[in-house]
């Protein structure tokens, strides 16, 4: 990777250490180029011309998201974030009383709320499938607890409050040897792992746009494909439903039966620009930059006194998650950021299961994109030793 090049295609990582792309990354220079060029059009022409105008390449965006996550364009949806898709999705499972849905332990808290809201009062009940020892989902305790009455595994990639990959493609081949649908949440892998729909075999797979892809915020795709194929949601619009009668309507069987027929168009623009500039940089060689860095933050961090790092898995991710004793998570976000510093912080609720169970209230969250040079890693890595320096 030509890291001058990247680099001069995100000005502002000059002048910061930036390490929150799994929260909402820097976007490169042509992504913002994109947005704002067509937020301009439209001040011009009005959002109906301009949308017009770049039809052609709104419709090759099914085809480029598709060839990035290794899928069909049909099975390819637009939407206004990964929540909305992920939502979309859970509402698309035909549930009835006395079914199960098996969740992970990894499991992101806007999802698990969303799966007590919906679920709960169906009659469904939410149960968790163990860890293993090394944290990663247990295979073993999910064949156990399959059986006829699960309709929906939620599966995580990799979690928001650290650097664990969990084995998803073993999951879903468990899975699949029952009739239950698969939904994977990959926003965390999405842009900085491989995420191939195909080889996994998920029905179900929501991403984000703001996070690793380096695409705005208010961007996501879900792919459905394989068992989900056909499902839709309960409630659709005219979007790409065609109102043919009075009381007659003709529904596609595409993914596109998700998407609002009501969206951002320059933000979807964005996310196509940044799937093509993703794609030209290329996914292994994003992974590598990605998990380098990862893995010289932890060891860096492993070896300061009073720090403790807490990523799980065998395979780890470019999430790198730690505390510092004596300090809270924001008290060490506040120190970082005054030193322009960027961290964030997950909280309990973020992944209630996974942090509960190993006695966690918050952890500081550093995740490194391909950008970030190496003397801002090891000026990170200073900053974090001169708080704990200071406390002895």
């Amino acid at each position: 990777m030509d890291l001058d090049r990247v680099r001069q295609d995100t000005p502002t990582c000059f002048d910061q250490v930036f390490l929150d792309s799994a929260g909402s990354s820097l976007l490169p220079a042509p992504v913002l180029a994109e947005v704002n060029g067509h937020l301009r059009r439209e001040q011009e022409v009005g959002g109906y011309r301009a949308q017009d105008e770049r039809q052609a390449d709104l419709e090759d965006g099914y085809r480029v998201a598709a060839e990035f996550f290794d899928c069909a364009p049909d099975e390819v949806a637009f939407a206004e974030s990964a929540t909305r898709a992920w939502q979309s999705a859970l509402a698309s499972v035909p549930f009835k009383a006395g079914d199960r849905v098996l969740v992970t332990e990894a499991e992101y808290g806007g999802n698990a709320v969303a799966l007590l809201a919906y679920c709960v009062p169906l009659g469904v009940s939410v149960e968790v499938v163990p860890s293993d020892a090394d944290g990663c989902l247990s295979i073993d305790r999910l064949r156990d607890m399959l059986d006829d009455r699960v309709k929906l595994v939620s599966l995580v990639h990799t979690p928001t409050n650290g650097g664990l990959v969990n084995p998803v493609a073993e999951a879903i081949a468990a899975v699949h040897e029952t009739d239950a649908l698969t939904l994977l949440d990959a926003c965390q892998t999405g842009g900085q792992l491989p995420v191939h729909a195909a080889a996994l075999d998920a029905d179900f797979v929501s991403l984000t746009g703001r996070k690793w892809l380096r695409a705005p915020r208010g961007s996501g795709l879900l792919i459905v494909r394989g068992r989900a194929k056909g499902t839709r949601p309960p409630i659709i619009d005219h979007a790409w439903t065609d109102w043919t009668g009075l009381d007659e309507i003709d529904i596609p069987s595409s993914a596109r039966v998700h998407e609002a027929w009501e969206s951002s168009v320059a933000t979807r623009l964005g996310l196509i620009r940044a799937l093509r500039y993703a794609a030209d940089l290329g996914i292994d060689t994003i992974a590598e930059a990605v998990q380098s860095r990862a893995e010289h933050l932890r060891t860096g961090l492993s070896a300061l006194p009073g720090v403790r790092v807490h990523d799980l898995g065998r395979t780890k991710a470019g999430i790198v998650t730690f505390t510092v004793d004596g300090h809270t998570a924001d008290e060490v976000k506040r120190y970082l950021v005054q030193r322009d510093i960027t961290v964030t912080v997950s909280q309990l609720k973020a992944t209630r299961y996974d942090m509960t169970r190993r006695g966690l209230t918050e952890v500081v969250r550093a995740s490194p994109h391909y950008f970030v040079a190496p003397q801002q890693l090891d000026e990170f890595l200073t900053a974090v030793d001169a708080l704990t320096s200071a406390r002895s």
